[in-house]
This record gives structure tokens, C-alpha cells and sequence, in this order.
């Protein structure tokens, strides 16, 4: 299954966590504090950064695809990033670049989580 996957830059993760927490219905489903936060839900992967000086900015999109070959990018016509994965390599990087996330445990099905660390 594909999902399409947008990451924004925000000004404060703290605030913003709240606000789209509200708009999706939905709590992230992980979040490394200070710093990233992503929501994953049928249709969306959605994530944030907290780049105070980036806020408001798209940083790339593109697509969490179950059937992905490894971690892939790439630019658009328009210089717009693309990026192509699985969940599984979305995680690695995040923890690569970021640390150990914070996992949401409420409404999650222990077994997606399973899926989701290995």
C-alpha cells in the first residue's frame, strides 16, 4: 500500500504536534523530542521538523510504499524532492538522524508497532 508522505518545517514542534494532532484526529505516532514528529494514518504519512527558520516551508514529499526497494530520492521538474520507502527504512533514518523516537502507545495496534520496528 502507498501512502503519500509530506514534511513540513515548523517554527515550534511543541505547538504544531497540538495543532495537527487536531487537524488529523489523531495523536503522531512517534515523536523525537525538540526535534521531529510523524503521524501515519490510510492515506498520509505526514511528518514535522522543527527548523524554526525553515517554518512554513515544504521540505519534500513523496511516497511510504510498502513494495519499496531501499530509501530513494529524487528532484521533480520543479526542484521539489521526492522520496520513496518503506516504514521500515523511514525509521532507520529518522533514528540515524534524529535518536530514538518516543513510541504512541495509545490506539496503536502492538502489532503494527512490531511491523514497524523490524
Amino acid at each position: 500500500m502507498k501512502h503519500f508522505h509530506i514534511a513540513l518545517a515548523v517554527r515550534n514542534l511543541d505547538d504544531s504536534i497540538a495543532d495537527y494532532s487536531a487537524r488529523l484526529g489523531q495523536s503522531p505516532q512517534l515523536v523525537v523530542q525538540d526535534k521531529y514528529a510523524l503521524w501515519r494514518t490510510r492515506q498520509l504519512n505526514f511528518s514535522i521538523n522543527e527548523l524554526p527558520e525553515q517554518a512554513g516551508q515544504v521540505r519534500h514529499i513523496g511516497f511510504e510504499d510498502d513494495e519499496a526497494k531501499g530509501f530513494t530520492i529524487s528532484k521533480d521538474a520543479n526542484g521539489i524532492e521526492w522520496e520513496n520507502f518503506s516504514a521500515t527504512d523511514q525509521e532507520a533514518l529518522i533514528e540515524s538522524i534524529y535518536g530514538e523516537p518516543t513510541y504512541a502507545m495509545v490506539g496503536i495496534n502492538m502489532d503494527a508497532v512490531e511491523l514497524i520496528r523490524n
